[in-house]
């Protein structure tokens, strides 16, 4: 039997996420990764096997998810791409498809990631973005929001905001130390839309979607502009507040720049 020669591509995804199971691949159930690597496989008549930069829980969105992986070295990328859009979108799309050297993995060679989340800050609901957007309707107060947030930038842990995952058998709990390199909240065009933007070298479970709802109560004069450095230190998960829905949150950014924090 001959070889196939294959090549490392990296693929710029979008896709919205609200009527799948998460990004990774499940038995039984509906996830992007699934379906895009069945699909993937349809068009090039290979068993692909794909690695993302980030698994998103259901419901969640993306923007600028990257996958990598091994195709047969003769398939044409920009044809992959627009039978991909064309059978796929406009629930998952391809934004950019490139070869890639063999070393590049989308998920061990990331440096950074940004997530946003958008707040339809309104008692009227908006139902042109109820997929993409959590509905507060009382007034939040931003610049409370962006005080709290300011203390999450830096070196930390961030245990009170994480689901803890279990352990292997005979291994440690991992670390929920991350780096945060910013966190801030800005209001879209002057109207009831408030984006929360997040870049860090990674993110544990939940996350982000705990920051942000931490920082809702914050706005809603629930919690105290302050309260953050408190609640970090507290270690433990029913310091910080609501897990915001996920409706509203974003993979929008995987950076490759520079050295991973851990390194």
């Amino acid at each position: 039997m001959t070889e196939i020669a294959l090549r490392n591509v990296r693929l710029l995804v979008a896709y919205d996420g609200t009527d799948f199971h998460g990004f990774a691949e499940s038995d039984g159930m509906r996830t992007v990764m699934g379906v895009l690597s069945e699909t993937v496989g349809r068009i090039t008549q290979y068993a692909v096997r794909l690695t993302g930069a980030g698994r998103t829980d259901a419901g969640v969105h993306a923007w600028g998810q990257v996958i990598s992986g091994s195709l047969p070295a003769g398939t044409d990328l920009g044809r992959l791409q627009t039978s991909l859009n064309r059978m796929l979108g406009p629930e998952i799309a391809v934004r950019d498809a490139t070869w890639v050297a063999d070393s590049f993995s989308a998920r061990f060679a990331a440096t950074s990631r940004t997530y946003r989340y958008d707040v339809w800050n309104d008692r009227v609901p908006n139902p042109l973005i109820a997929r993409t957007a959590w509905n507060v309707g009382p007034h939040l107060d931003l610049d409370a929001m962006n005080a709290a947030a300011g203390d999450l930038v830096g070196d930390h842990d961030f245990t009170s905001f994480c689901r803890r995952a279990k352990p292997a058998p005979g291994h440690d709990a991992p670390s929920m130390r991350r780096v945060v390199l910013s966190a801030r909240w800005r209001r879209i065009d002057d109207g009831s839309l408030l984006r929360f933007e997040i870049g860090a070298s990674s993110f544990c479970h939940q996350m982000v979607r705990s920051i942000v709802g931490t920082l809702v109560e914050v706005g809603q004069g629930r919690r105290s502009a302050d309260s953050m450095p408190a609640t970090l230190a507290a270690g433990h998960r029913n310091a910080a507040g609501q897990i915001a829905p996920a409706t509203g949150l974003a993979l929008w950014q995987v950076g490759y720049d520079g050295a991973r924090w851990d390194a």
